[in-house]
C-alpha cells in the first residue's frame, strides 16, 4: 500500500483525509513513479469543492503535477526506461507516495534541477506558457496579468519578460517587492484599479492575463478596447460574458522539456515559496486555498 492524501466527499477542508491505495500498475501510455515532488494548484481545492464538476470516483487522490523516478512503463510507452527521473501530469493523483503519469505529457527532469522544481512545470508553468502563445503578443507589447503573484502569474511574468513584453501585474502593497522582482509593475487591486492602470500605461495594454475571475476581471476589462486579446485561467464565464476566451492548453512533452530548460539554464524561476512534507498536506493546500500564497507551494515527498 501506498500513502496518498485526498477527499471522501466533495466540500470544504473536512472532506480531506490521508488515504491508503494499492501501489498502481501503468496502463497503456503511462509511467508508474515513486513520487518525489508535487506541485499544490488552485484547482486541486476546486475539484474537491465541486466546482468542476462531481464526476470523479470517491475517494480521490487530489494533485496533478509531479514528479519522481520511474518505476515501471506501461504498454506503448516509449523514451522512458525505469530509473529515469521524470516529471509530468498525473493520471492517478499526486500527492501520494506512488502514481501514475501520463507518458505524452511528461518529461525527463534535467540533472541540474531540483524534484521540487520540476514539479511545478506541468500546471503552473505551462498554463501560463499556453495562455502567452494563445494571447500571442509581440515584442514591446504590454500585458496586463491579474493576480501576478501565484504560481501561475509568476511564471507568465518571467516568460513574457522574456519575450520582450512590458509586463503590468495586480497584486497586493505587500507584494510590490515581489512582483518587481520578476520584471513586472505592480499595480494595487481594488477600488480605482481600472485608473491606476491607465496611469501606469497612459497608451494602454495590448492583452489581458486573468487568473482570477469574477468582479476582479469585470473591473479592468474597460483597459483593452479589443477583448479578444482576453485570455482566462480562471473564470471561462466571466471572460465570454466581457469577449475574452478561456485558456487553451497546448502543452506536450517538448513543451515542457524546453520549459525545464530554461529552469536549468538559470532563465525562468518556478519561484517555490512553500515546501511541505506529504504528511503536511492539509496545510499546504489551506495555504494555496487561502488565496494569499506567494509564488508556488510543493509538497515534498522522501
Amino acid at each position: 500500500m501506498a500513502k496518498a492524501f485526498g477527499f471522501i466527499d466533495y466540500g470544504g477542508p473536512e472532506t480531506q483525509e490521508f488515504l491508503d491505495r494499492p501501489v498502481l500498475d501503468p496502463g497503456p501510455g503511462q509511467l508508474a513513479i515513486t513520487v518525489r515532488a508535487a506541485g499544490v494548484n488552485p484547482v486541486d481545492w476546486k475539484i474537491r469543492r465541486g466546482f468542476l464538476g462531481r464526476e470523479r470516483q470517491l475517494p480521490a487522490v487530489m494533485g496533478q503535477e509531479a514528479s519522481g523516478v520511474v518505476q515501471r512503463i506501461g504498454p506503448g510507452v516509449t523514451g522512458f526506461t525505469p530509473g529515469d527521473e521524470v516529471f509530468g501530469l498525473v493520471a492517478a493523483g499526486a500527492f501520494a507516495e506512488q502514481t501514475l503519469l501520463r507518458a505524452e505529457l511528461s518529461a525527463l527532469k534535467p540533472e541540474g534541477i531540483g524534484f521540487d522544481l520540476a514539479a511545478t512545470l506541468s500546471v503552473s508553468v505551462a498554463t501560463g506558457d499556453d495562455a502567452l502563445r494563445q494571447l500571442a503578443l509581440g515584442a514591446g507589447r504590454t500585458l496586463l496579468i491579474l493576480g501576478i503573484a501565484g504560481g501561475v502569474g509568476s511564471a507568465a511574468a518571467q516568460l513574457a519578460r522574456s519575450q520582450g513584453l512590458i509586463v503590468l501585474g495586480t497584486a497586493s502593497d505587500a507584494n510590490r517587492s515581489y512582483v518587481e522582482s520578476l520584471g513586472a509593475t505592480q499595480i494595487r487591486y481594488g477600488d480605482g484599479v481600472a485608473e491606476r492602470i491607465a496611469e501606469a500605461a497612459p497608451d494602454g495594454v495590448d492583452g489581458i492575463l486573468d487568473l482570477v475571475g469574477g468582479d476582479a476581471l469585470r473591473a479592468v476589462a474597460g483597459v483593452r478596447a479589443d477583448r479578444t486579446e482576453l485570455v482566462s485561467t480562471a473564470d471561462p464565464a466571466t471572460a465570454a460574458e466581457l469577449g475574452g476566451v478561456y485558456v487553451t492548453r497546448s502543452t506536450s512533452s517538448e513543451t515542457l522539456a524546453a520549459l525545464a530548460a530554461l529552469v536549468a539554464a538559470g532563465d525562468l524561476d518556478p519561484q517555490v515559496t512553500g515546501r511541505y512534507p506529504l504528511g503536511r498536506a492539509g496545510e499546504a493546500l489551506a495555504e494555496v486555498e487561502s488565496g494569499h500564497a506567494r509564488g508556488k507551494v510543493v509538497l515534498e515527498v522522501s
